[in-house]
Formats: C-alpha cells, structure tokens, sequence
C-alpha cells in the first residue's frame, strides 16, 4: 500500500515523550509510546524486543485517544545493556507494516535500524543545554602578554593581520600568530553575548606546531599560551560567567617530541617502549603514516596507567581541582587502538569513561568521528561523537554552492549536491544506528577547524549560512561551532579556515550574527529545540519543515536552501498550532485550518506552541 504523508504517519523517537525513563538501570522496565494518527486506523501494535540474543514480542494497548491521534504503551525489559526493540502494526487497510528508527516498512528489515535503549550511566544533565564555541587558541585573540614571550625555535612569527600560509605542509604548522589563553579569557564577553555555554579549546599541550595535536607532554599548558596559570585563569572566569571548558586530548598518538617517545626511543628497554608500535628495526606506526606523530598501543597497560588511572593520569587529573576542565573532545577518536588485527578501541573509549566518571562524574566525554560511527557510539564508552557522518555531511550536500565543490576530508571526489529528500534520509538513517541518547550527545556541526568553513561552502549568498545555522540549533544534538562563523569568517579548507578572528567590528557580516543571535536565544528559551523529539513533515528539493516536540510545547522548523512553491500542512493533523507563534525567521504562518509555508530565497521560520494532545505525556 502506498503510504501517506509523513504526518499522518505512526510516530516513535527516543525521547522523552515516547520513552519513560531514558537512562534506565539493567533490570529495569520502560515504557514506550507510539502516537497513531486517526488517520492512519491500526487494529493491533505489539512492541518486539531482543532479550540475550532472541526476539520477544509484547502486546501494546491503547492508553489515549483523542485530538485526532491514538497513543499506544508497551513494556520493554532492559535485560542487557543494550536493549533493541521495534515495533509490529497491523490494520484492515495498513497489512503488515515495521516501525523502527528509519520509519514505516511493509517488509522485514535488519536489526541495525531498531531503536536501543542503553542502560549505562547517563551523560551528564548539562550537556542536553549545551552551545559549545570551538576556539583554536592560536588564532582567537592575543593578549599584551604574548608579545613578552620568546618565540619557540619551530615558530615562523606572523602578525595578526596577515594571511595564513597554505603552501607547504611544514609552513602551516609552524606559522604562530601568538594567540593565547588570556587573549580568550579578555574576550569572553563574546561568547556571553552569544548565548555560548561551552568554550572547547583544541589541543593547548607543548608542542612543536601551532595546532598542538604533536604533544610534548601531557602534564602542563604550552607556555607559548600563557602556561599553566593563564588555563587557571581562563577556566575560572569562564565558570563565574557560566561558562563550562572541555580540553582537546590525542588518545592516538603523541608528538614524536613527546618525553614517553623520547624515553622509548632512547633506551629499547625503557617500560614507556611498548606504548608505541615499534618494530625490531626501531620504525614505528604512525597516525596515517607521518612520522611526526607516533601512534600509541593500547595494549600496554603502563599506558593506560599513564592515561587514566587514578588522579595523576592525564585524562583526571585536568579534571579534578577548582578550576578543572568539564570534559574531553578525543582527537580521531576512532582510529585510536586500532592498528591492523589489533583493535581496543571500544576498551579504551569505556576506560577513559570510567577515568572521567572517578575524577568528575559531570564531565562530558566526546570523540572525533568522520565517517559511520554506529559501532563506536553505543553509549558505553564515548557520550557522543563529532557527528560528520550525520550532520555535517548531509548538509553540505544540501547547501553548499553549485560552482564550489569541496572534498570532504580526505575523499578523492567533491561533495555533490543533493535535494532536500536525501538530505533527511541521511540524516534518519545515521541517527537510527545509535542510541537517541547518543545522537542528542554527539556535536552537530556545519563545519570546524579541519574543514571548509560554511561562509565558503555556500558561496556569495550569505543566507545560506543563516539556513545552516538554522539546522544547527534546531536539530536533535549539541550544536557546536567555530570561532569566526557567527560573522562569516571565510576558509576553502581546514588550514586555510584556521585565520585569526578579527576583532574589528567593521569587518564583521552582522546580519549573519543578528541570526545566530537569534536562533541561540530560541534554542535556549525553547525546551522542546533542546529535548523533544524528532518528526519530519515535509522534504522537497529545497526546503526540509521537521517538528521538535516534547510533553509541553511544539516547535515547527522550516528550513528552505532557495525559493520554492508554497508548502499547505493540515493544521488538524497538529492541534493547537493555531494558538502559537512565530519565534524566530518568517517564514511560516498558521490558522485553524492550513499552515502556510513559504520562501521567496534562502530562509527559515521556527513556530512555536503550547502541546495540545500527547495522551498521558500531558
């Protein structure tokens, strides 16, 4: 049978107005809810769950019915850590019908697609809140006192205003424009008047480049950034100003300057030798071949000592204090303890876990991650990833300019671009292969410090950058963004992206910023942007419209990459919408009988209103 528009359709997501208790301990039952339009009539609903390895099935019943849906309850028992279940339909005139995280099937389907609960201990509170501000400490700002340092000998001095040097590799690394951790302290009133809560700092170890990801030593800040005292500093005044700091740590590799390298190196008996992958010749693995950066073993248990056991490794002993870090971003996180045959990468990511669990149980734990990240991202290790796979890469197919095709890390191919109908496919199925806690854990992202940045992608229009940050603080997960993109600082690819912020207003595109202004504040007055669910409504080639709902309030999201026909929703199918109002864009308008949806360019609208429905969730 064909089936109906996306709204009239069965509906379950991991959120809170479908699931009871989203961080369930082993043993413990909860209850799933499944919302029926009337218009979609169902004789039966039973909920199939995986107990030790075999499907179970439980009847569901019918708990509510009115405001033109019916509500559907079932138990299911979180036996194991992981739990998968769907869902099984039927009706006079639906047949036989699937309902897992990628929608409605009229045929079997895997496994890999059920929706999961987990039942390991739940990311901290403060992350579902979270705005994180990427800073590359080198580039945001330069107090007085950088000027008083001594440049290090791998340095090429360069003053603020000159442009990056993108012609050799080596030139890249070591081009120093004296940024520092005062300079981002003496300028965190910028990030308050962002609505900013989270500062993420990219690696701020000694090294021998201006990217840090070369450490020398885990133990002290790299004194070229103020040292130690200038992080105290800098940590402290962002916790008065409400303003939490996660660190930037190379579980993969070191520099090759780093003193467990030398120590290895220099003596074939010294215990730090079997942290690394030397070879009987004295080569040695390296992260993607560069001998700069010697890659670490994880089967040497000295590491993992040195890494994250008790309060003097380094993964806690930055987070213990007054004025500690509140989490780790882990560089490469998937690459880390895997080399050849030998994989410990989920044993590390679970051990770094419980490390940050000793020291602080309310720091956030999120690795890098560039591609399908649903083997690595089942919540026992890693809260969250860096979600290029399931942000990033769909919406650089929908937005980015039709003469600027950039590759995308690495890929020999350009990113096409793609209609709005694929864009949301993408981002279902990715976000169905994780837990729903996982995904609203992981860093939504239009761009970073590695890639292009989005005032690039999207070319002389700089209202497609207003369109992606819409996506960005409208979608299910924590949106996270570089220094520089609120006032449409430009960058063809990573290196050439990493500029110095420029603190001339002058210089700065302030529609762009009025915009981010704007959707920040919406997201943190509007919990249903933070913690509902997710119902998509319409996808066309150029506009995506998608719901954001939770036990009390509706938010309406319309989002359109150019002009395009008017979209007519049936306001019967949402009740109550009639009662709301436009929060942000303005690009919708609703009565009691037809929502209007319209855009002369690239545009967005959010409409916002009081939860009318939603059975017992009410």
């Amino acid at each position: 049978m064909p089936l109906p528009d996306l709204l009239a359709r069965p509906h379950h997501d991991g959120s809170a107005l479908y699931v009871s208790n989203a961080a369930p301990a082993l043993g413990e039952t909860v209850t799933v809810r499944v919302r029926v339009p009337d218009v979609f009539a169902i004789d039966e609903l039973h909920v199939r769950q995986v107990i030790d390895g075999e499907p179970r099935f439980a009847d569901a019943a019918v708990t509510h019915r009115g405001d033109g849906e019916t509500w559907w309850s079932a138990q299911v028992a979180c036996h194991n850590p992981v739990t998968n279940y769907r869902f099984i339909i039927r009706g006079e005139h639906t047949g036989y019908l699937w309902l897992n995280g990628t929608g409605l099937h009229e045929r079997d389907v895997p496994d890999a697609a059920d929706f999961r609960l987990v039942t390991y201990a739940a990311p901290p509170a403060w992350a579902a809140d979270a705005v994180v501000y990427q800073v590359f400490p080198d580039r945001f700002a330069r107090s007085a006192a950088a000027d008083d340092r001594p440049v290090p000998d791998w340095a090429v001095p360069a003053r603020w205003d000159d442009p990056v040097d993108t012609t050799t590799p080596d030139a890249t690394g070591a081009q120093l424009f004296g940024g520092d951790l005062d300079g981002v302290r003496e300028h965190l009133d910028h990030l308050v008047r962002l609505g900013v809560n989270v500062l993420y700092l990219t690696p701020f170890f000694p090294a021998r480049s201006n990217h840090r990801y070369d450490a020398s030593s885990f133990t002290r800040v790299d004194p070229v950034l103020g040292g130690d005292d200038a992080m105290v500093r800098l940590v402290r005044e962002a916790h008065e100003r409400g303003i939490r700091v996660m660190g930037d740590l190379t579980t993969n590799h070191t520099g090759a300057g780093h003193e467990w390298f030398a120590a290895a190196q220099a003596d074939p008996a010294a215990p730090q030798r079997d942290y690394y992958y030397f070879a009987d010749d004295g080569s040695y693995a390296a992260w993607l071949g560069v001998p700069s950066l010697p890659k670490l073993d994880h089967r040497s248990a000295g590491l993992q000592r040195e890494l994250f056991d008790g309060p003097d490794s380094v993964t806690q002993r930055w987070l213990t204090g007054p004025d500690s870090l509140d989490g780790w971003r882990v560089d490469v996180a998937n690459m880390t303890g895997r080399f050849g045959a030998i994989d410990v990468n989920h044993a590390v990511a679970r051990h770094m876990r419980a490390a940050m669990l000793a020291a602080d149980p309310d720091a956030l734990l999120v690795g890098e991650h560039c591609h399908d990240h649903a083997s690595d991202a089942q919540g026992d290790g890693w809260h969250g990833v860096m979600n290029y796979s399931g942000f990033t890469r769909p919406v650089w197919t929908w937005l980015r300019d039709k003469g600027f095709a950039p590759n995308f890390l690495g890929s020999p191919l350009m990113v096409p671009r793609l209609g709005g109908g694929l864009v949301a496919d993408t981002m279902t199925e990715f976000g169905a292969l994780v837990p729903w806690r996982s995904r609203t854990h992981s860093f939504n992202l239009v761009g970073s410090h590695d890639t292009t940045r989005i005032r690039t992608l999207v070319g002389d229009d700089p209202a497609g950058v207003i369109v992606a940050a819409a996506l960005l603080f409208t979608m299910p997960g924590i949106p996270m963004f570089t220094y520089g993109d609120e006032i449409g600082m430009p960058g063809t690819f990573g290196e050439d992206g990493r500029r110095p912020m420029p603190w001339d207003e002058s210089r700065w595109d302030h529609t762009l910023l009025a915009a981010y202004l704007e959707l920040i504040a919406a997201r943190h007055q509007h919990g249903a942007l933070r913690e509902g669910g997710l119902r998509w409504v319409h996808a066309d080639d150029d506009a995506l419209v998608f719901l954001r709902e939770s036990a009390d309030e509706s938010v309406l999201v319309h989002v359109a990459r150019q002009a395009h026909e008017p979209i007519r929703i049936d306001s019967a199918l949402l009740p109550g919408i009639d009662g709301g109002t436009l929060v942000g864009g303005d690009s919708i308008t609703a009565s009691t009988d037809v929502i209007d949806v319209r855009a002369d360019g690239p545009t967005y609208g959010l409409w916002s209103w009081k939860a009318v429905g939603h059975g017992e969730a009410r």
